[in-house]
């Protein structure tokens, strides 16, 4: 079993940066690829980003390309998403997401562990 915990969430003007943290309970988390997700009001989750269990290997969103940073430290058993050049429509629920197995890591159904979501709101 593995609990996630995010963390970073707030409110922030269109232009700047938040830096979103997801603690992990276990001793197996640097087994584990984990993923962001998001959810706006009124749309499905979708997928934000994903990192290996190493962390050699990432993937991202087409739409966050560029802007956003998945990065974890096995150490702290946690890991991150920066978020730079923050746009209004990046406005949603942030869930972070965990898996042993990595299949379709684009999808929701590729994820076993979920966390509770961190809401981020960015305002124009």
């Amino acid at each position: 079993q593995v609990q996630l915990v995010e963390s970073g969430g707030g409110l922030v003007q269109a232009g700047g940066s938040l830096r979103l943290s997801c603690a992990a309970s276990g001793r197996t988390f640097s087994t584990y690829a984990m993923g962001w997700f998001r959810q706006a009001p009124g749309k499905e989750r979708e997928f934000v980003a994903a990192i290996t269990w190493s962390g050699v290997s990432t993937f991202y969103a087409d739409s966050v390309k560029g802007r956003l940073t998945i990065s974890r430290d096995n150490t702290k058993n946690t890991v991150y998403l920066q978020m730079n050049s923050l746009k209004p429509e990046a406005t949603a629920v942030y869930y972070c997401a965990a898996t042993a197995v990595i299949g379709n890591i684009y999808s929701l159904g590729g994820y076993a562990y979920w966390g509770q979501g961190i809401q981020v709101t960015v305002s124009s």
